[in-house]
């Protein structure tokens, strides 16, 4: 009963310990002083630097799922709403949550290895000698990044997806290209794109945090090190996919979609 009471209080400071982290480092960019240059640095290696994974994962995604739509609705005799459902698909739901899994499985791990080799190096303590706030100048820059360039790479990656289910209607399933771009337009209603755009921010939002929380809280030299990456990746993952859920639930019932 006390190792359960004991569990439980350590679980407990550490959700606070993780809340103020998160409050902490988004109120850190209204307060000096300001880090542009690890700002810069940091929209640098989480936009430009995921753009060619996400691109790439886009495309065949898009390919894939026109693939399987087309096989399937030509049994029916619909296939000319191959490109509505494709679109639909990516814009409310596949898009931002497979953006967000390859962001978390490159950028979120590069914040979380990085933290976590400076808190074995003891940078992280050096910087509260020298009287600099460890959250201002290293997690404010990396929230602001993953808020800011998660969203533009979702944008970018919607784009490239619907992109690669053209290619797989078109000139695989030898559909009219202008059926397919007419489908594609309908769906970009209001509803549909303020639902696929409202959670890349939530996603870059909860990466940073997740990441840079564990990555701070790396002790054990390098197998801690290597148990902080794989936790920081595993843990952001779980919760895109519970995130994703709860505000798909939440904006269906907003936009006035019976469920």
């Amino acid at each position: 009963m006390e190792r359960e009471i004991s569990k439980l209080k350590e679980w407990v400071s550490e959700l606070q310990d993780f809340y103020f982290l998160s409050v902490r480092g988004v109120l850190g960019l209204i307060r000096k002083p300001f880090y542009f240059k690890d700002t810069l640095e940091q929209l640098d290696y989480a936009g430009p630097g995921s753009l060619v994974i996400v691109l790439l994962v886009s495309f065949f995604l898009g390919m894939a799922l026109s693939l399987q739509l087309s096989a399937e609705l030509s049994r029916v005799g619909l296939k000319i709403y191959t490109g509505s459902i494709v679109g639909v698909s990516i814009v409310r739901e596949l898009g931002p949550v497979v953006t967000a899994l390859v962001f978390a499985g490159r950028v979120g791990s590069g914040m979380a290895s990085e933290l976590g080799s400076m808190i074995l190096g003891h940078q992280v303590d050096t910087l509260r000698v020298f009287g600099v706030d460890p959250l201002k100048k290293l997690v404010t820059p990396r929230i602001w990044s993953s808020i800011i360039m998660l969203p533009v790479l979702t944008i970018i990656g919607d784009a490239i997806s619907v992109l690669g289910g053209y290619f797989i209607a078109v000139y695989v399933s030898y559909q009219s290209s202008n059926v397919y771009w007419s489908s594609v337009r309908e769906v970009f209603t209001f509803e549909n794109v303020f639902a696929g755009a409202m959670k890349p921010f939530l996603f870059g939002y909860l990466i940073a945090c997740i990441s840079c929380y564990i990555g701070l809280s790396t002790r054990g030299g390098a197998k801690g090190l290597r148990r902080t990456t794989t936790r920081a990746v595993v843990i952001s993952f779980i919760m895109i996919i519970v995130a994703d859920f709860i505000l798909t639930r939440i904006l269906l019932y907003i936009l006035g979609f019976s469920v």
